[in-house]
């Protein structure tokens, strides 16, 4: 690396609302500035903005162009407010939640800018949380198991809805016009980097965890065909393309992204990468037993493993994944912020708002606070975190919340804490999976918005009886990415070396209060009957209600998809 020239490095984080921008010095991973760009339409769950056509349930899309309009914006705004020359960023690098797949053809174009497309809810993007594929993923699992497919035991023992795969074979049954005129299926992260540098590439991660890649090969043409006759020849026509392994250059900016984003015409363009899983190395976690956790609208457990081991319910383990030559281990809770931000939104009472307001507080540190003040227990009640769907362990969108224990005298604070204390539960039973499948937790380390909250940070250490570390950045998975495009530019020799330079993380700033971990220990108990009731012993009434609301809605609105 120079000495005369500082070079930096830009780092965009794709996430469910938005899009970040982060500009980071190459020497020591100082951050000069960001910036946060909101997509224009959101997340695109109840109506198509382009016709007006009401979605059915566990609908989860979004508008591909809205992450171009992240770089037209977020970057340069990042880069002006950072007060460097254009000329000094040697290298940019993006993540993506994931899976979040979009149609395209083979130039790149989304069918849902097309006009014959763009009215059909297929031709969109389909966010990593559209769950409208379990029927699919059901049956992909089902004959799996029954073929003893032996990529099965990689995922946990079942592929979820969200992966890849199974929101392919949706649009084949649902929309075979739109499969037809589909050249490629595509993760957006990989599409974004298409954008970039003008040419395809497929991004080892996302192949690996959520296009079941393993060992250098894909699910056989035979067992896809068997599937559906018609779903055959996916990979070869739709998914496989060149794959690039993470920290590779992907490419160079070519001269439309240039006049994009404001940055030199021919810098590096990292290969893509997963939001939870670039924040790994961006922890300085280049080792096994701590285990990283991206939380933000959903928690993404990161583990790095020396040995290959199965474990019950992970979303995955792919060799490379996260860090080259070791075992990269994945698990997740679909819901976690986003629980949270359902309640505050939607089941708290006026009063509480006014109380907020007058503190000069919003919601959440408002209900925080008053719940904070509160002894492990003192609610009296019990959730389960399910309010999307679980991920891991039981890898089921058939299941939903629930709130045990509510009496006359419950309170908002008092049910604010329990959702808090439901998804700590929920990451324990994660935990415990690994560790006792062989795969050692040692201390948790958290990235994501959520680790600024004291008291959500304190329940997760005294419910998994663990330190708890915080990634020292506002922006981990920005400035993960921006260290791969260190790597991809040649500045850091490998993200080994990049960890270390320009990693940034707070030791053990949350520590288990042995009293409280006592009290979770019983609660964690109770939580642990309810979880094994509803999700592992064939009682089936949470997957009834919710086939009872879809055929009623699907009554009331017979244009539905």
């Amino acid at each position: 690396m120079s000495e005369a020239v500082e070079h930096y490095l830009v780092g965009v984080d794709y996430g469910t609302e938005s899009g970040r921008a982060v500009i980071v010095r190459a020497r020591d991973g100082l951050e000069l500035a960001s910036a946060v760009t909101p997509y224009p339409h959101g997340v695109i769950d109840r109506t198509l903005p382009t016709t007006g056509r009401v979605l059915p349930p566990e609908w989860a899309l979004q508008d591909p162009l809205d992450y171009v309009h992240v770089l037209k914006t977020a970057v340069p705004q990042a880069l002006k407010a950072a007060g460097i020359a254009p000329g000094q960023v040697a290298g940019l690098g993006i993540d993506f939640t994931a899976c979040t797949i979009l149609p395209v053809k083979r130039d790149g174009t989304p069918l849902s800018t097309l006009p014959e497309f763009s009215g059909n809810p297929h031709a969109f993007v389909k966010l990593w949380k559209h769950h409208a594929a379990q029927g699919q993923a059901d049956r992909i699992n089902a004959l799996a198991e029954a073929r003893s497919e032996p990529w099965l035991a990689r995922y946990g023992g079942k592929l979820s809805s969200e992966w890849m795969l199974a929101k392919s074979l949706q649009i084949l049954e649902e929309a075979p016009e739109v499969y037809a005129a589909s050249d490629r299926f595509i993760e957006a992260a990989d599409w974004i980097v298409w954008q970039l540098c003008g040419h395809e590439t497929r991004n080892a991660c996302t192949l690996g965890y959520k296009a079941v890649y393993q060992d250098g090969a894909f699910p056989t043409r035979e067992y896809l065909s068997a599937l559906n006759p018609a779903f055959g020849d996916v990979i070869e026509d739709k998914i496989r393309g060149p794959i690039r392994q993470l920290g590779e250059r992907a490419g160079n900016l070519t001269a439309q992204a240039s006049a994009w984003t404001g940055l030199p015409e021919g810098i590096a363009i990292a290969v893509a990468n997963v939001d939870a899983h670039v924040s790994v190395p961006a922890a300085r976690v280049t080792e096994p037993g701590r285990m990283v956790m991206a939380m933000g609208t959903s928690t993404c457990h990161m583990l790095i493993g020396d040995h290959l081991a199965e474990v019950p319910g992970m979303c995955g383990v792919v060799n490379g994944g996260i860090i080259p030559g070791l075992y990269g281990y994945e698990a997740g809770q679909s819901g976690v912020g986003d629980v949270f931000a359902w309640f505050v939104k939607h089941a708290v009472p006026a009063y509480e708002l006014e109380a907020a307001q007058a503190a000069g507080k919003n919601l959440h540190e408002h209900l925080s606070e008053q719940a904070g003040g509160q002894e492990p227990g003192e609610h009296g009640l019990v959730a389960l975190d399910w309010f999307n769907g679980n991920r891991s362990i039981l890898v089921n969108t058939h299941l939903s919340g629930l709130i045990l224990g509510l009496t006359l005298n419950t309170r908002p604070a008092d049910i604010y804490r329990a959702l808090i204390e439901a998804t700590a539960y929920g990451t324990r039973e994660i935990i415990e999976a690994f560790e006792q499948s062989g795969v050692p937790v040692r201390e948790l380390i958290i990235a994501g918005g959520l680790k600024k909250n004291p008291l959500v940070m304190q329940i997760y250490a005294d419910v998994t009886g663990r330190p708890l570390s915080l990634v020292g950045s506002e922006q981990g998975a920005a400035l993960g990415s921006a260290m791969h495009a260190a790597v991809a530019a040649g500045l850091h020799a490998n993200i080994q070396a990049a960890a270390q330079a320009m990693g940034k993380l707070e030791e053990h700033a949350y520590r288990p209060n042995p009293a409280h971990q006592e009290t979770y220990d019983r609660l964690y108990a109770e939580y642990a009957t309810l979880h094994d009731y509803f999700g592992r012993e064939g009682n089936d009434v949470m997957r009834r209600l919710k086939e009872l609301r879809n055929e009623v809605k699907a009554a009331k609105e017979p244009a539905h998809a």
